[in-house]
């Protein structure tokens, strides 16, 4: 956050706003519920490839997702 430099005797703090809001880069943010172990794992390939939970689970469903089949 910019903060303008403000006197001690001043009535208001102004703050600059924000040039882009929050999803403006076209992600959104979703919450997931999962069990450990699960968690376990993904910590695991966390380490081993030095990339973070968020991007190992954005590969990991981007290549599944197109592999998914749903049955009647």
């Amino acid at each position: 956050m910019a903060l303008k430099e403000v006197s001690d005797m001043a009535d208001e703090i102004k703050i600059t706003k924000k040039a882009h809001k929050r999803g403006d880069d076209g992600y959104k943010i979703v919450s997931v519920r999962m069990k450990e172990e699960l968690l376990g794992k993904l910590d695991e390939l966390s380490a081993k490839t030095n990339r973070s939970r968020n991007e190992l689970i954005n590969i990991l469903l981007n290549s599944a997702i197109d592999n998914v089949k749903v049955e009647d």
